[in-house]
């Protein structure tokens, strides 16, 4: 099975920055848009950026200007690069695959925390 693993949660401060990170086998990784999506607790998944396999980029408008995805081809991984973090980034982080997102198939993400 294809597992996708995410680390790099944790707590920290408003303001401060957290750089999350998505590793996913080559044979996934080299031919897959990756996306990064994020859930609240009592709220719904919601996407927050999304890179296709030539480095293309768009993010959710709450994070425009604050978070950057990229990926790593010869680390097969992709990263999350959090600035400026507000409480309301508080969620748990999910990489994924259009694929694995429309099955409904999801790994066990990370704890991101905001708060003072």
């Amino acid at each position: 099975q294809v597992q996708l693993v995410e680390s790099g949660g944790g707590l920290v401060q408003p303001g401060g920055s957290l750089r999350l990170s998505c590793a996913a086998p080559e044979s996934i990784f080299k031919i897959n848009t990756m996306v990064w999506y994020r859930q609240a607790p009592g709220q719904q998944r919601e996407l927050v950026a999304i890179i296709t396999t030539g480095g293309d980029t768009n993010y959710a408008d709450s994070v425009k200007g604050r978070f950057t995805i990229s990926r790593d081809n010869a680390k097969n991984t992709v990263y999350l690069q959090m600035n400026s973090l507000k409480p309301e980034d508080t969620a748990v982080y999910y990489c994924n695959t259009i694929q694995r997102t429309r099955r409904g198939d999801w790994g066990q993400g990370t704890q991101v925390t905001v708060s003072s």
